[in-house]
């Protein structure tokens, strides 16, 4: 008995030793958006490692990651909550909370994913290790801009009423704090990354509103009232995503809506700084990390061109045409590199951010949204 006990326990020594160890710090996700499917890729390798199907529709999608960096939670536009381990490849666990879904968001600790909903509306949020709803929370209106908040807090604001609400779980069931008056339509929303500022845009009127989340009670603070009164209203193709606002040293960079040009604001006085005239209506305008460049692409029908911004001069230094309808684009944690995804080309594209040298190509099908493991460690990603 006593050979046979040591027998397995070497056996074990050996099968333990042998094993290959497995870092996900180097890894990412691409949203293929016609399959319904995540291809799993690698950053320092520049390819793709596996493909994950069976999400639903992610015509619309995003996520977010577990802090270990280990899990990965679809948000589709079907309603669909789907929890990915990027370790084994495969879903963990799968709910359709909604019927119609816009996005989410995990608590700094990393215990609670929310989900923001178009039908029925309001939030729900979910145990991130069961998926088990743990809160549901009615808002009579399609809600958008849900951000995590530190404090175990989200925040999220009303399309039909122009409400923000900040859920507080800190003490177990949700506080809610309401604020009124931010403004006609908020179609989206951004949270800085020290988690102070919380910033929605308007559809149904000019200029934009912010919230000091460190206020003792939060009050509406007006951003550019005046923008883009009396001028010529253009055909908005499609909406800016705020979650690629940059912030680059003391300024934010904003897609306008409706104008060929992005928007610089003081983050400290948020009062406008300049403005760049850009190839066309901007999607994204996203910041290398170090700050140093911004990358705007475009909608439709001037989707096929990537300016990049000098933030000293605020003047375009690059432009070039990756292809057919460049969707979203991601940097390298460090940002020597950036990833593409050219949808209509079915690729997803990595080029070097000093040079502008296209380094690889990878096949993806209909790829949307490129997103690196991390973004586990930043506020509001």
């Amino acid at each position: 008995m006593k050979q046979l006990i040591l027998g397995l326990a070497a056996t074990l020594l050996m099968t333990t030793a042998q094993a290959e160890p497995t870092a996900t710090g180097d890894l990412g996700l691409v949203i293929e958006r016609a399959k319904g499917s995540v291809l799993l890729v690698d950053q320092s390798d520049r390819a793709a490692l596996a493909r994950i199907e069976g999400l639903g529709d992610l015509s619309h999608a995003s996520l977010v990651y577990s802090p270990d960096e280990r899990f990965a939670y679809v948000f589709g536009r079907d309603g669909g909550l789907t929890k990915v381990d990027i370790v084994t490849r495969q879903i963990v666990n799968r709910v359709v909370q909604a019927g119609n879904a816009i996005g989410g968001a995990i608590s700094d600790d990393g215990k609670l994913v929310a989900v923001s909903n178009y039908e029925p509306g309001g939030v729900r949020v979910f145990d991130a290790v069961t998926l088990e709803m743990v809160a549901d929370i009615p808002t009579e209106s399609k809600t958008i801009g849900l951000v995590d908040a530190p404090g175990r807090r989200f925040v999220f604001t009303m399309w039909d009423t122009g409400e923000t609400w900040i859920a507080d779980f800190n003490k177990g069931d949700p506080e809610i704090t309401k604020i009124s008056d931010m403004g006609k339509n908020p179609y989206d929303a951004l949270i800085t990354a020290n988690g102070r500022t919380y910033i929605t845009g308007l559809f149904g009127e000019d200029g934009l509103t912010a919230l000091d989340l460190w206020a003792e009670t939060p009050e509406p603070i007006r951003l550019l009232p005046n923008y883009g009164r009396g001028q010529e209203e253009m055909p908005v193709y499609k909406m800016p995503h705020l979650e690629g606002w940059a912030l680059t040293g003391r300024e934010f960079v904003l897609p306008a809506v409706g104008h060929h040009e992005v928007l610089w604001i003081d983050s400290d006085t948020l009062t406008e700084t300049g403005r760049t005239k850009t190839h066309g209506q901007p999607v994204f305008a996203m910041a290398r990390p170090d700050g140093r460049q911004v990358w705007v692409n475009f909608a439709h029908p001037l989707n096929d061109t990537i300016q990049v911004i000098d933030s000293v001069s605020k003047e375009i230094i690059h432009e070039f045409k990756p292809g057919p309808a460049v969707l979203h684009m991601e940097f390298t944690p460090r940002g020597h590199e950036v990833w593409l995804s050219v949808r209509d080309a079915n690729k997803v594209m990595v080029y070097d951010t000093h040079t502008f040298e296209k380094l690889r190509e990878i096949e993806a099908d209909s790829p949307s949204g490129i997103f690196f493991t991390a973004r586990a460690h930043r506020t509001g990603l």
